[in-house]
This record gives structure tokens, C-alpha cells and sequence, in this order.
């Protein structure tokens, strides 16, 4: 099992990843750092989430699970020290229980509505901050980096 399982999101500043769980996410700015970030390791994902992926991730082992896949048993078999859990919300919610860091991008939208960070029944989680890593200055993007203290 890794020794760092990483949630990795850009999310609106109301707390939502997508719209609906069909989007294919076109307003994320921080592509360029989820790329820098976790390339060269292995990253986890619903199902939903890859079928909107716009391109193939190339120089990542991808898993696509499922609802019925069992999230420890998921962990148990990669074999790397770092890992990324990259949507959906109930992706997010259910490999919860399991996450070492959060990667948090919020960016200036509101939805209102939409597919939400944990969209999913979850323990609460105490978060020690890390790291603060511009994205867009100008817009005022920056993705924040926490470690979990406590679930």
C-alpha cells in the first residue's frame, strides 16, 4: 500500500468538481500542475471520471474503479509510495477513510449545484496545512496542499 494517497481536485469556490457527473472539465487552470504533480505515478479514478478524461493520461498507471470495488483492497495492490485519487465525488468519498494528502485548487467559480468534492457519507477529516503552490497569481488561483491529521 502507498505510503501517501493524494486527493488531487481543482473545485469551485462553492466546493463542487463538476457540474454533473458527465462533464468533462473544461475550466480546471491547473492541468499544467496535476501533470507536473502526478506524473510517474500511479492515479485512481471513477468511472465517470475516465470516460470525460479529453486525453489519455500517458506516464501515469491508471485504475478505473468501480462502486463495487473495494477501496483497501484497491490500495493493496499498487506497489508505489505515492499515489493520486482523482475523482469523482464518490470516488473521493469512498478511498476517503484512506487519504494521506489533499491537493485542493479552488477556482473562482460558483455552481450552485453540481458533483460535489465528497459526494458520499464520509468521516470528518483534520487537515494540517502544508504548502501553498501558485497556479494563476492574476486570477488568483493557487492550489493548496494539506496533510491529514486526523479522521
Amino acid at each position: 500500500m502507498p505510503k501517501e494517497v493524494v486527493l488531487i481536485a481543482a473545485v469551485t469556490v462553492d466546493g463542487f468538481i463538476a457540474r454533473h457527473h458527465h462533464e468533462a472539465t473544461t475550466w480546471s487552470k491547473d492541468l499544467h500542475l496535476f501533470k507536473k504533480q502526478t506524473m510517474g505515478h500511479p492515479v485512481i479514478m471513477g468511472s465517470n471520471t475516465h470516460a470525460t478524461l479529453a486525453a489519455e493520461l500517458t506516464g501515469r498507471d491508471i485504475v478505473v474503479v468501480h462502486r463495487d470495488d473495494d477501496p483497501k483492497k484497491i490500495l493493496s495492490s499498487i506497489k508505489a509510495d505515492r499515489c493520486f485519487v482523482i475523482g469523482g465525488g464518490k470516488t473521493f468519498a469512498r478511498f476517503a477513510p484512506y487519504l494521506t494528502h489533499l491537493f485542493i485548487t479552488p477556482h473562482p467559480l460558483v455552481f450552485g449545484k453540481g458533483v460535489r468534492l465528497f459526494d458520499g457519507n464520509m468521516a470528518e477529516l483534520r487537515l494540517s496545512f502544508q504548502k501553498l503552490i501558485p497556479v494563476d497569481k492574476n486570477t488568483g488561483i493557487f492550489q493548496y496542499q494539506y496533510a491529514i491529521q486526523s479522521q
